[in-house]
């Protein structure tokens, strides 16, 4: 942590969070859909029958560049509840409940400080173990009418109505036209992908009423005039290639604000009803921006910058994605755009954006998209979703608004290329995102009593971030060097001892065979994630015989009488990599246990799918 933030954050807790100014403030509502892209006629959709909305954004602020910063759930609601890149803490894997730092103070508390009743109905889904009540009341009974009625509110209503799981199973009837529903051009044209999508936009139009329901409750209840209204979504929409990654389509969300006549002042300068903004705008910066609308203080570690009311800061230059573990399969992604262009760096370039999540592949489209696929009849932009991904992604948003033409290797956007990847090393430094740490090594550092991956993430001996950076941009080379992988194999730091294994992940085996027997020492390396990466390497690309040898030591870290669940989770992803395994390592990972109180609550079904697969 920098020197001065520490005497701040201990200067502003102690402080009481009372707003400045007039005694009378704003209520605020949140409206917020699940799964939801911008598929709105306001933003353009032609197909979509979402007239509320339409209504709602003709008389409101319209923000066209709105991002999630996560594409799924847990860690895009982490963020927003925070103020905080998810990562700095160490809460970007999918339900993985970290423990926050102690200073932290979620928007809740603080707008309760500020005087605000605060209800949530009733979505938490936090990748924070919270241990305490920071709600008025957060249940599907929660209602901004509860209250005292000179007492401003702060309520929150989640729709469910367009989340992924409305993709599984038999629809019924469909009023939308799947003849005619537009499709993204990654996604082959068959009548059952057709079908999702025309059944998708009937889900839009349900939770159009949903808002329009919500709307007139508030005109009815008489504080229509009273309220700013948000409606937003979680992230990014609930197919393949739009959930869970970490482009554009998979962060970008509808954000409509509607300021009445009375609070029009906290709108940005020269607002005028129906405008629409560019200034890009994430999660992160709601947090503080609910602290400026109230006029309460916004707490120095907060790592976004308010976009309205009394403390509204510049437009940043930049938003920030990431993506870590999502269900029962890691992956280490981050993202950056400038409004035009959009950088992915992908920290593991030997797996796909569209790794089996079997979830996901409870929808009909991505389970026939991915069968198609490996069976070799697609290519081009519909099978890319599913190869390995490169290590450094680059689009051009107004021109390929689908993020297919990949640009990172052009030489005309050399430049770009650059400053997007200066800017996002500039960020995960600053904010000491815990990318480069694996989870199972976060979770075994942060045991000891009292400590949060936040004080990890600062702690230069234990995560060397800079030294980890350099040795994962490896991978931006075309061919390894063995010498420079061969020092780092020896190097007193797990962290550069396990990037310099995961380099050999995604080339071809040469680089492997000529490290063979540097990478049989790691194979007892005190790190077991240093362990796990050197036997998949073996695995993947030794001959037959060490690789064998080395399938066995993955299965032995896998284990679960070891009792780690996310060392387990990993080495079965490990094993996963390898096909096809060895008939003695499928006969024991069959008669592997998963004890009951080995297993998290938040995350009870994710090995049983992974052990499913392997085993399929």
């Amino acid at each position: 942590m920098m020197p001065l933030i520490r005497p701040l954050i201990a200067l502003w807790t102690a402080l009481a969070v009372f707003p400045a100014g007039a005694a009378e403030r704003p209520n605020i509502l949140w409206l917020v859909a699940e799964d939801h892209s911008p598929l709105l006629g306001c933003y353009g959709d032609a197909f979509a029958r979402t007239p509320r909305l339409d209504g709602l954004a003709a008389r409101s602020l319209r923000f066209t560049r709105a991002s999630s910063n996560a594409p799924v759930c847990a860690p895009a609601r982490t963020t927003l509840i925070s103020g905080l890149h998810a990562p700095s803490a160490g809460a970007q894997h999918m339900r993985s409940q970290v423990r926050p730092p102690k200073f932290l103070k979620f928007y809740p508390e603080l707008m309760r400080a500020a005087g605000y009743r605060c209800t949530n109905n009733a979505k938490e889904d936090y990748n924070f173990n919270i241990g305490r009540k920071i709600w008025d009341n957060s249940s599907n009974k929660a209602h901004y009418s509860d209250g005292p009625a000179d007492q401003p509110f702060l309520a929150v209503f989640n729709a469910g109505q367009s989340h992924e799981s409305t993709l599984h199973g038999n629809f019924g009837r469909i009023t939308s036209d799947p003849a005619t529903v537009p499709i993204p051009p990654y996604f082959p044209d068959t009548p059952e992908v057709r079908r999702d999508f025309a059944h998708y936009y009937d889900r839009i139009a349900v939770v159009d009423s949903w808002v329009g329901e919500q709307l007139d409750a508030l005109e009815k209840a008489g504080l229509h005039e009273e309220t700013i209204v948000f409606f937003f979504s979680d992230h990014g929409g609930a197919f393949a290639r739009g959930k869970r990654y970490p482009g554009w389509s998979g962060l970008h969300v509808p954000l409509i604000v509607y300021f009445p006549e009375k609070w029009r002042h906290l709108a940005p300068a020269g607002y005028q009803p129906g405008q629409t903004s560019d200034r890009l705008v994430s999660f992160v910066d709601f947090a503080p921006t609910l602290l400026s609308l109230a006029g309460a203080e916004i707490p120095p570690w907060m790592q976004g910058s308010a976009f309205l009311g009394e403390s509204a800061g510049p437009a940043p230059e930049r938003s920030f994605g990431f993506r870590g573990r999502m269900d029962e399969r890691p992956d280490v992604c981050r993202s950056v755009t400038d409004g035009r262009y959009l950088y992915i760096r992908n920290f593991m370039p030997h797996l796909s954006h569209g790794q089996r999540y079997a979830y996901q592949q409870q929808a009909a489209s991505a389970r026939q998209w991915r069968e198609r696929f490996l069976k070799g009849g697609l290519g081009g932009v519909q099978a890319a979703y599913w190869l390995p991904h490169p290590p450094e992604e680059l689009f051009d948003l107004e021109t390929d608004p689908h993020e297919t033409n990949n640009l990172a290797r052009d030489p005309a956007h050399a430049e770009v290329l650059q400053r997007l990847r200066a800017g996002l090393r500039e960020h995960l430094v600053g904010v000491r995102d815990l990318a480069l740490m694996p989870e199972p090594m976060m979770h075994r550092l942060t045991r000891r009593g009292g400590e949060s991956p936040w004080d990890l993430a600062r702690d230069d001996e234990r995560y060397p971030l800079e030294h980890a950076l350099e040795m994962a941009d490896l991978q931006l080379a075309e061919a390894a060097d063995p010498e420079v992988i061969r020092r780092a194999f020896g190097d007193s730091l797990p962290l550069v001892r396990y990037w310099a294994c995961v380099d050999l992940l995604h080339r071809d085996g040469a680089a492997t065979r000529a490290l063979e027997a540097e990478l049989g020492v790691l194979l007892d390396d005190p790190e077991p994630m240093v362990r796990t990466v050197a036997a998949q390497a073996l695995a993947l690309h030794g001959p037959e015989e060490i690789a064998a040898r080395a399938a066995g030591h993955l299965l032995a870290i896998a284990d679960p009488a070891g009792g780690d669940y996310f060392l387990t989770l990993h080495a079965l992803h490990a094993l996963d990599q390898v096909r096809p395994l060895p008939e003695t390592v499928v006969a024991k990972l069959g008669e592997f246990p998963l004890p009951a109180d080995f297993t998290p609550r938040f995350a009870g079904s994710y090995l049983p799918r992974l052990l499913e697969h392997l085993l399929d």
